[in-house]
């Protein structure tokens, strides 16, 4: 690494660290003049306030907006230079381009690795934090209000309740049935469900269970609680308002086969976040590249043009993931190509642009 490197990586992260400092505080301003009503009414502590809500809330966004500010940071510092002639005069030299892309791909990849890093197993945890913080002070107090609530539990099991309440973690008229080629071979019914914190199983009350049978079915009935184990626990009733961010990429995983256990739905919003996490490190090193060549060439017209031009495909990425995201969401496109459709269209629009913008 020579000067040249060490001088393109310096102007490369400390553009890039000022533009995320000025966007998030952004942020945080426009956010506090929203919900300081939500603050006052709900008499949230300063203290809160500032470590657990928006000490957590300034890194989630830092990371979220990482690669449209690493796009338009380098295409803004790429620019200036290019206007002063630095990129004339660094590639007159004998540096051909390929080299010159070097060290703002190692400055990307920096920003690339402490970004999965942080996303994967750090961010979860103050996304816990900011959440809880949220349900208590800023959002209403949940309650679990779903009526004649169904679930796959396992491959053929599915279970019933006509209510379930959070504080009690109880559930009524509970039913678990389990049926194979469409037909029901058994089914557990029980006036009441409850949640026993000691043995972490549920505890069954009044129950009966029916088994049927080709000739005659076999019934069985319980008038004392009794502990069964069901692939269900409290925690599928709570407040799920982007709770997946607060899972590290184990937990997603884990969270992920659960489901699949189940036979449920609802997965792709799992599997998204899961996704996401691996497609953006690269989707900052694509960005990065792209922005260099957007902006190398000096214009005539000073680096108004650049810029514009920069913030016109941030734009356009930004549209292009949320309508993939949203497709993908709606279950008519595989998660895993939604998230990295993004990248592989602006990698292959990236790779057109460097054999043919003039430079």
């Amino acid at each position: 690494m020579n000067i040249l490197d060490k001088y393109l990586i310096k102007r490369f992260l400390t553009t890039y660290i000022f533009a995320v400092l000025v966007i998030v505080l952004i942020i945080m301003v426009i956010d506090f003049v929203e919900k300081n009503d939500d603050f006052i009414q709900k008499q949230a502590p300063m203290r809160a306030i500032l470590l657990q809500y928006y000490a957590n809330l300034a890194p989630y966004w830092a990371n979220y907006i990482s690669p449209l500010m690493i796009f338009i940071s380098t295409v803004f510092f790429t620019a200036q230079m290019a206007a002063h002639t630095e990129i004339v005069a660094i590639l007159s030299s004998g540096v051909s381009f390929p080299r010159l892309m070097l060290p703002y791909f190692l400055g990307s990849s920096v920003i690339a690795v402490f970004s999965f890093v942080m996303v994967g197993w750090i961010l979860p945890k103050a996304n816990t934090e900011r959440l809880a913080f949220e349900n208590v002070y800023v959002n209403d107090k949940f309650y679990f209000s779903t009526r004649d609530f169904h679930t796959a539990v396992a491959p053929n099991t599915y279970a019933y309740m006509s209510s379930y309440n959070n504080d009690a973690k109880t559930g009524y008229d509970f039913t678990l049935e389990k049926i194979v080629n469409n037909k029901l071979v058994e089914k557990l019914s029980a006036k009441r469900i409850d949640w026993n914190d000691s043995t972490k199983k549920w505890r069954i009350h009044n129950y009966k269970i029916r088994t049927l049978g080709v000739m005659k079915d076999k019934m069985v009935y319980g008038d004392t609680p009794k502990d069964t184990t069901i692939n269900l626990s409290p925690k599928d009733f709570e407040n799920e308002h982007q709770i997946h961010e607060s899972f590290t990429i184990p937990e997603l995983r884990e969270k992920i086969s659960l489901i699949k256990t189940r036979g449920a739905e609802g997965i792709e919003s799992y599997e998204i976040e899961l996704y996401q996490r691996f497609a953006t490190p690269f989707a900052v090193i694509i960005l990065s590249l792209m922005g260099l060549i957007v902006s190398a060439r000096k214009a005539r017209g000073g680096v108004g043009f650049q810029i514009a031009v920069g913030f016109v495909l941030a734009f356009v990425y930004i549209l292009f993931y949320i309508m993939s995201k949203g497709i993908a969401e709606s279950g008519n496109m595989p998660p895993i190509l939604a998230v990295w459709l993004p990248n592989i269209v602006f990698g292959m629009i990236g790779t057109v642009m460097y054999f043919t913008v003039p430079r």
